[in-house]
């Protein structure tokens, strides 16, 4: 008796194929937290970046400093050059009321910007800076400046902005920077595309006080 021939049957086919699909549900899942955890990092970069540049000075960040330095100027002098540019998109006229001077380190100075908006609208900007060479940023010490404040100027608006800053001692002791003679110091203003509405305050508009 001839015997049928049987038709065998693949019993692993379906499972084999819930595997494949439980793994590429596993690769999508790995892929999705790494691109999201890409994007917080992306975020989180900036702040860091930001506050890295101010505590080393890192990239010619200058430093902030509430007072005098404790040891007083030296005999030491150097020049400080002002730099002003404006970003396109804002109509401000913007420079320095002395392009360079000379002091002495340590010495606490006060000098002046002027910034114009030019534009028959209200206008409002925000300036970032930076100071070459950029090693010496550590050693660049503000008391007072108009960085990182939104300013808002009424149409024709004509301003003065103080920057108060001093060249720490302690760079003397950095003999890297021995033969450093010049320090210059740029201010670059960005449009502000949704500026925030302040009240004036009244002494805002003072005239200026000299120097520190």
């Amino acid at each position: 008796m001839d015997l049928e021939p049987t038709i065998s049957q693949d019993v692993s086919a379906k499972p084999a194929k819930r595997r494949g699909l439980g793994r590429d549900v596993v690769v999508a899942s790995i892929c999705g937290g790494v691109v999201a955890l890409m994007v917080g990092a992306s975020y989180a970069a900036v702040p860091f970046y930001n506050w890295f540049c101010r505590a080393t000075g890192f990239n010619g960040t200058t430093q902030v400093a509430t007072s005098a330095p404790a040891t007083g100027p030296i005999a030491r002098k150097i020049s400080v050059r002002f730099d002003s540019n404006v970003a396109p998109g804002l109509p401000w006229k913007f420079e320095p009321e002395q392009s360079e001077i000379e002091v002495n380190i340590g010495q606490v100075t006060t000098i002046y910007y002027t910034v114009t908006n030019q534009a028959a609208r209200t206008t409002a900007g925000q300036a970032a800076y930076n100071v070459a060479p950029l090693t010496v940023g550590s050693y660049f010490q503000k008391i007072n400046c108009f960085c990182f404040t939104e300013q808002t100027m009424a149409p024709g608006e004509k301003r003065e902005m103080p920057v108060v800053f001093y060249v720490d001692p302690s760079i003397a002791d950095d003999h890297e920077n021995d033969g450093l003679n010049t320090i210059t110091l740029s201010y670059t203003f960005y449009p502000v595309k949704d500026p925030v509405v302040k009240p004036l305050a009244s002494g805002e508009r003072d005239k200026r006080k000299g120097n520190l």
